[in-house]
């Protein structure tokens, strides 16, 4: 069987007693970066080998994958933080091993869309998840526009290089809608801003540090 584990997104404490016993009863856990893995592994005392699993091998290595599937073996899915397949590699092994007649289960947990989003204080009833914007500002134009007159409260992931400009470009293609920045969530520096575009964009820091999460108000009508 195929399991996907969600693993924390920050704070150890965070990960599911069952992720844990699934962990430690697999023949093998697949990650996106072995290290980081190892680390968390190490951290809880599980020994089991690992198989690098990242965006740039993952068609490659689901077939290796499958194959030990399809050999009786289990394998867990574990991806640097959060769930796997959201905004992370699992989706190409996850088709893999349902076209290979393989059981697929998952490990629900963290997934850092979901805090961001309740913590906003924006609404929660109807939501979309775009991920990753396009790294240009005209291609990140045109991927916020599709949403331009969506609404659902908006959510992105983004990297803090390229954060600023994507609130630029945010507040030109909606306009100063109520947001939310939530930044390092689980972690020792959590924070989350509350306020319109403009005011998030003029409390940002000169140089920024962490993981953020970017949720934007959905278009009132």
């Amino acid at each position: 069987m195929l399991y996907l584990v969600a693993t924390p997104i920050g704070n150890l404490s965070d990960i599911s007693l069952r992720a844990l016993d699934t962990l430690r009863k697999v023949d093998y856990i697949a990650s996106e970066d072995t290290r980081k893995t190892g680390l968390l592994l190490k951290h809880f005392d599980i020994k089991k080998p690992q198989i690098s699993f990242h965006e740039h091998n993952e068609i490659r290595v689901a077939k290796k994958i499958v194959a030990l599937l399809k050999d009786g073996k289990s394998v867990a899915l574990v991806t640097n933080s959060g769930t796997p397949g959201i905004s992370d590699p699992g989706f190409v092994l996850v088709r893999a091993a349902i076209e290979g007649g393989i059981e697929v289960t998952m490990i629900p947990g963290p997934t850092a869309l979901v805090m961001a989003l309740i913590l906003s204080g924006l609404a929660t009833h109807s939501f979309t998840f775009r991920g990753f914007p396009p790294r240009t500002s005209s291609k990140r134009k045109k991927f916020l526009a599709v949403d331009k007159d969506s609404p659902h409260t908006l959510i992105y992931y983004e990297s803090p290089y390229r954060l600023r400009s994507f609130l630029q470009d945010a507040l030109e293609v909606f306009g100063d809608r109520p947001a939310a920045l939530a930044k390092e969530l689980t972690k020792v520096f959590e924070s989350v801003k509350r306020g319109r575009l403009s005011q998030l964009l003029a409390q940002l820091e000169d140089h920024l540090r962490g993981e953020y999460v970017v949720v934007i108000a959905g278009l009132q009508v």
